[in-house]
């Protein structure tokens, strides 16, 4: 999914002035909590990446339907997020990436994370998915704790 590089002058004002953003009931992330990470079940991923638009979030997606490993998945995530070159490549730095850094940098509006396609594989079985989830989970507390709103929606593979 990339970033339309054309906005309407009201997506444009919208994104540079909060008072102009549509409230959260006017989007399809109605009724989700703000920090929450959850199946993807009936949202498409570009009403997502709409939401995140008309809402000044930040929309990080990751297609992950190629990755046979733990490695190949934190490699996907690494290109696709565009994490930094020092990326270390496991868990760890991978919730280190997504919080600290990133609280540093000044004030964030929120955050809109996809997860499509999670491998179901023998190099990344039961416990690899949930221990990816669960770093996921850590930085919705993260940013759950500085009031800022975090949403992760995944789906299998």
């Amino acid at each position: 999914m990339k970033r339309d590089l054309f906005l309407t002058s009201m997506e444009r004002n919208a994104e540079m002035d909060p008072s102009l953003r549509p409230d959260i009931s006017e989007t399809p992330l109605k009724g989700v909590r703000s920090n929450i990470v959850q199946s993807i079940r009936a949202f498409r991923v570009q009403d997502l990446q709409d939401s995140a638009r008309a809402l000044g979030h930040h929309f990080l997606y990751a297609s992950l339907g190629n990755a046979q490993s733990k490695q190949d998945v934190l490699d996907l995530i690494a290109q696709q997020f565009m994490l930094p070159a020092h990326f270390g490549k496991n868990f760890d730095a991978l919730y280190d990436c997504m919080t600290d850094p990133v609280n540093k940098s000044g004030p964030q509006p929120g955050f809109i994370v996809v997860l499509e396609q999670i491998p179901a594989t023998a190099k990344f079985d039961k416990e690899a998915r949930e221990q990816l989830l669960d770093i996921f989970r850590d930085t919705a507390d993260y940013w759950g704790d500085r009031k800022i709103p975090f949403r992760c929606f995944y789906s299998f593979l």
